[in-house]
């Protein structure tokens, strides 16, 4: 079932500010009812007082986040090749055809009619066609840059102090960007999450049972982070993993989702896979 999203402006500004990484988290029950392929639609309202489309979500996934996640009890994984955010400083208002769909949207300003759980509201297959064709000619925009999570993350586990992607880097725009990776986020306390996982299961892949410290002597698991540093996601025990370097490449490669309420990954051609040892992550309900 598609969707539709009012993004409000603080949070599009937000969110574009240290780049759009394709997810979405909210509250409403409505998110429940949408699944693969699905799309989701958002609008925001322009300073200037003009409503806009600002982006179609192509829905791979929707999972549970940990329990009382400050963000919401849901998240939208956004299909990487085809979801796109719209030009919304090109884009004309998109007022009445959001009044003209069959979600109930009187209030006097639009965005009045969306608030709260209501923020995400359920239209139908007629609605979508709708929005898809007044976004036929709608300008697209590049997200900001994600920066190779391997290589970041291998930064926190190996603590090395060369930075090439920012000496590298050089579009501006990515500056925001470099600043939170690799300012805002506290190295030395990311690493001590990386150990404390290698002790929790003792150097154990939580997906396969993997024990390289048993066998080689060597602690070769790496800590992945669920929702990668470079969309967002935060440097918390919840939101970390020890899996072995062939899962955490799949991972990767592959952009899989992960689910709280059945704590497992899922990967587009080998399903869900359940983490088989788990000593630390919540379980959503």
């Amino acid at each position: 079932m598609p969707l539709l999203y009012y993004w409000r402006w603080d949070n599009y500004q937000r969110d574009r500010r240290f780049g759009f990484g394709y997810h979405l988290n909210q509250n409403s029950p409505a998110m429940d009812m949408a699944g693969r392929g699905d799309s989701l639609w958002a609008f925001t309202h322009r300073p200037d007082g003009m409503y806009v489309l600002a982006a179609e979500l192509v829905m791979r996934a929707v999972t549970r986040n940990p329990p009382n996640y400050r963000y919401g009890r849901f998240r939208v994984w956004g299909d990487l090749a085809r979801s796109r955010y719209f030009d919304i400083e090109r884009s004309p208002n998109v007022d009445p055809i959001v009044r003209a769909l069959s979600v109930r949207a009187s209030g006097e300003r639009l965005g009045q009619s969306f608030q709260g759980h209501a923020a995400v509201r359920s239209i139908t297959e007629a609605d979508h066609r709708i929005l898809a064709e007044a976004a036929v000619y709608l300008r697209t925009v590049e997200r900001v840059a994600l920066y190779p999570e391997d290589e970041f993350e291998a930064r926190l586990v190996h603590g090395l102090d060369v930075h090439p992607l920012v000496l590298n880097e050089q579009r501006a725009e990515y500056g925001r960007r470099l600043e939170y990776l690799f300012e805002s986020v506290d190295t030395q306390r990311a690493r001590r999450h990386v150990e404390q996982l290698q002790e929790t299961y003792e150097g154990r892949c939580q997906l396969c049972l993997y024990d390289p410290r048993g066998r080689y002597g060597h602690r070769l698991c790496h800590a992945h982070h669920i929702q990668w540093l470079s969309r967002g996601g935060e440097d918390e025990l919840e939101n970390m993993a020890l899996v072995c370097p062939n899962h955490h490449g799949a991972i990767h490669r592959d952009d899989a989702t992960f689910d709280y309420q059945t704590l497992s990954f899922g990967f587009s051609q080998a399903g869900q896979e359940r983490l088989v040892l788990n000593r630390h992550l919540p379980q959503a309900a």
